[in-house]
């Protein structure tokens, strides 16, 4: 189990929105580049990042940004935000990210992500399965499909998806753990098929230490409360550790 850091970007500032409305997003910093560097000094394995004006707009402002902190940290970096077409997902290759996060194109047009497998391998390519009340969001989670969950995660199995970040809308940027009943579901289905990296809701390290007995959740993305300081990295890297070894 590791923690990923999460990083939006919006304008060229760090943002945290809560339930993903933009009517509701505080500016953290004017600086992605040195949340990234520091996350990484404080024992980050992996960071997060979503370029909200593409999620949004499909509109990618922040490509220069994502392309220095790709080139500035020594971790692997995830990117989505906006990436429906293979066009951009060779950019963000390109930029330097080491995964791609796709999420409205599986609904649209999922022979994009079937494409990108066979160029970039299945370990490469991710895709944000983002639910409210159990069934899918897009569209930067402007518009609720009447898709359920474990109705897409089949279809992303047939086409040879392994890992997915699974998001509960209504938990995120809200500090209420996370949606142990849906991820338990998930974790079921997925049965050493898929690997989970949860999301949303995440205040402390003891809501990550809940999700350890979850097979199947390689990692949890932490945003929000990383930046109210109501998580610290570095404590909560060591005490999974300690948990790790006392379980051994």
């Amino acid at each position: 189990m590791i923690i990923i850091p999460a990083i939006d970007i919006r304008q060229g500032k760090s943002v945290r929105l809560k339930q993903g409305k933009l009517d509701a997003e505080t500016i953290y910093s004017n600086d992605p580049l040195f949340l990234a560097k520091l996350w990484q000094a404080k024992g980050a394995e992996r960071i997060h990042i979503v370029d909200l004006d593409g999620a949004f707009s499909c509109i990618n402002n922040n490509r220069e940004i994502i392309k220095q902190i790709c080139s500035s940290i020594n971790i692997p970096i995830e990117v989505g935000g906006g990436i429906r077409d293979l066009e951009k997902i060779n950019e963000i290759f390109d930029l330097g990210a080491t995964y791609v996060i796709l999420g409205t194109v599986a609904i649209y047009n999922p022979d994009i992500i079937r494409r990108a497998i066979e160029k970039y391998g299945s370990d490469k390519i991710l895709v944000s399965i983002d639910a409210r009340c159990g069934k899918i969001a897009i569209d930067g989670w402007k518009d609720v499909t009447a898709i359920d969950v474990l109705e897409l995660l089949t279809e992303l199995y047939k086409i040879g998806i392994h890992e997915i970040i699974y998001t509960d809308i209504t938990r995120d940027g809200m500090f209420t753990g996370p949606d142990i009943s849906g991820i338990s579901k998930l974790n079921e289905f997925c049965d050493n098929k898929i690997r989970i990296i949860a999301s949303g809701g995440i205040k402390t390290v003891h809501d990550i230490i809940k999700l350890k007995k979850y097979k199947n959740v390689v990692a949890t993305i932490v945003g929000s409360a990383l930046y109210t300081n109501d998580f610290n990295l570095e404590d909560s890297i060591k005490k999974l550790h300690e948990v790790d070894n006392i379980q051994c």
